[in-house]
């Protein structure tokens, strides 16, 4: 507490953030290092000892699975699957508050998970833990939510810049992905912890990107027309990998008990893994291959393996492997493990590439040459980009890591034909659309995003008092002479709102002793012009109060039972002060 008191008489609220962002990068940095080394380090122990024994490819994923959900189960003991998506929801709707766990958890659950061979990718889980990082360092210093909210954000883009060497596209993921707004207050903090981040990420593993790229192939114009065709068949790719996700997730979550659900997707897992080996991980490495056309290794193990390298055999076990990798994906998480979907987005995006320029190339429908290795990359961006609704995400990313920056004008056709694509059958991406259903989706819209922020229990004002339907107008009477309200709930035994009884209702008679004794409540109240459920989202509120024009309305559970009174002049009063707290610094 000495400190806190000290910082805020001798350092300024704006430095001392950037302070903490710093702190942040320096620190997700460390967290993404760690994560890559283990996961690496795992499974060269376990390709190796696989290598000797080929049984151990189906053994071990389901292996690894078992064992990260016995850990979340008895030692965190909270859901730490879908990473960004929770993080959304504490900017939504937790006042940017996330668990101390998950600074730890979700990287020891998915070393586990990636490093026995599960088939989703490290990066989600790295930015659930630096997200938490800010979350927590910010809280530790009692800051106020809107820094709180940056903070959670510099964690989220020092984790993106750390795991990829891309400060940009940590900066960029930020606005695009988390739908955080860039005003003069926030780009600094976040600039500075992307930057720190990347930075110790190369002086920790040096300068190599992630897919060594050397560019031979000059892009040409006359390339335009198919970067378009290549960026509308990832938007197609993009939208059956997130339909069938959420179709086989909402299966898997039928499946009640823990044991059935988990032998069911460990299955199929081994059983896809067996017949198309490049499902067994991440699937950098079959990228890898591509992108120096490396062909003939990649059935290797399989039983295409025995029909020989020809185009056909490659072609189909490719598009094979495409299209059955969300399965692998939905499966491993669905069973238990922890990972996320940034790996499998790319890897689809990568396959989509080099089958869409393979093609061409190989039946000569065209006059010019597709370089393979440069549509892999574009395809990895125009999956990125419809996958997670994100053209600027997909075309930094792509560039840094592969360092192939010379491409940004293709990679920007692609992308934008990707987006347009998906965003004609999907309005949100996979990672907002739960949220966004549930009308607790925090967005770029200033007047959306107050109405996200603000909580119905917070305007929810209880200080009314209350009647019952067998009272006398005498005792109604009374009570009014005790309250400052105009209103009075009339509730039963058990608390549940029968009606209203309203004092200009009641004024004419009021003044009458003589007719205390003769009017029950029953007899003069009304029934309240519309309830507001306790789950309703502040905009389903709104509408409600627009379209009864009333000022004051009642709150109940969904059993019926009276919580209180919600005031149009106590939602203005939320309003301004959660618009003040969100503006300050643009």
């Amino acid at each position: 507490m000495r400190f806190i008191f000290w910082r805020e008489r001798h350092l300024s609220e704006r430095f001392f953030v950037l302070i903490l962002a710093f702190i942040v990068g320096l620190a997700t940095a460390l967290a993404a290092f760690v994560l890559k080394e283990l996961v690496h380090t795992l499974q060269h122990f376990v390709t190796t000892a696989a290598q000797r024994h080929q049984y151990l490819y189906l053994v071990l994923p389901p292996i690894g699975i078992f064992v990260t959900a016995m850990i979340v189960r008895y030692v965190v003991r909270d859901d730490i699957s879908h990473g960004v998506t929770k993080i959304l929801i504490a900017l939504s709707q937790r006042k940017s508050r996330i668990k101390p766990h998950n600074m730890w958890s979700s990287i020891l659950a998915s070393v586990i998970t990636i490093g026995m061979g599960g088939s989703v990718g490290a990066e989600s889980p790295i930015v659930l833990t630096g997200a938490a990082i800010g979350s927590n360092l910010g809280r530790f210093f009692k800051m106020e939510q809107r820094n709180l909210m940056l903070l959670v954000g510099c964690g989220a883009a020092g984790a993106i810049a750390g795991i990829f060497k891309a400060p940009i596209t940590g900066l960029v993921f930020v606005v695009e992905v988390l739908l955080m707004d860039l005003t003069l207050a926030s780009i600094m903090p976040l600039l500075t912890t992307s930057v720190t981040s990347a930075s110790l990420a190369y002086i920790l593993s040096g300068h190599q990107a992630i897919f060594s790229f050397n560019q031979s192939e000059e892009f040409m114009l006359e390339r335009i027309p198919y970067a378009l065709l290549l960026g509308i068949l990832c938007g197609f790719v993009a939208l059956y990998f997130s339909r069938v996700m959420f179709f086989l997730e909402r299966r898997f979550k039928r499946i009640k008990k823990y044991r059935l659900r988990f032998l069911l997707s460990t299955t199929i897992l081994s059983v896809l893994i067996l017949l198309m080996p490049p499902l067994y991980g991440e699937g950098y490495s079959t990228i890898e291959q591509l992108v120096h056309s490396d062909y003939g290794s990649i059935m290797q193990g399989s039983l295409f393996e025995y029909l020989g390298e020809s185009y056909w055999w490659i072609v189909v076990f490719l598009f094979l492997v495409l299209l059955f990798k969300v399965f692998a994906s939905v499966s491993t998480n669905s069973g238990g493990g922890c990972g996320g979907l940034f790996a499998p987005t790319l890897f689809v995006g990568g396959l989509t590439g080099f089958l869409f320029s393979h093609t061409l190339n190989y039946f000569r429908f065209i006059q010019v040459y597709l370089p393979e290795k440069n549509f892999i990359l574009m395809g990895m961006a125009g999956a990125m980009s419809a996958v997670m609704h994100a053209p600027l995400t997909g075309v930094f990313l792509i560039a840094e890591l592969s360092g192939g920056y010379n491409l940004f004008l293709p990679l920007m056709l692609v992308s934008l034909s990707a987006y347009c694509t998906i965003r004609i059958f999907m309005r949100h991406s996979i990672y907002s659309l739960r949220l966004a259903e549930e009308g607790k989706l925090l967005t770029h819209q200033k007047d959306q995003a107050v109405l996200t922020l603000m909580n119905l229990d917070s305007v929810i004002e209880t200080e009314f008092s209350s009647v019952t339907p067998e009272m006398m107008l005498g005792d109604v009477v009374r009570v009014i002479g005790e309250s400052r309200r105009n209103v009075f709930p009339v509730i039963d035994e058990e608390n549940r709102l029968m009606g209203l009884v309203l004092l200009d209702n009641i004024r004419n008679i009021m003044f009458r002793p003589e007719l205390y004794d003769r009017f029950h409540v029953s007899k003069f109240m009304v029934s309240p012009p519309a309830k507001i459920l306790s789950t309703m989202s502040m905009e389903e509120a709104m509408h409600t109060f627009d379209d009864t024009k009333a000022w004051n309305l009642p709150v109940i559970d969904p059993e019926g039972h009276y919580l209180g009174f919600i005031s149009k002049s106590k939602i203005f009063n939320t309003y301004r002060e959660v618009l003040s707290d969100l503006s300050q610094g643009d």
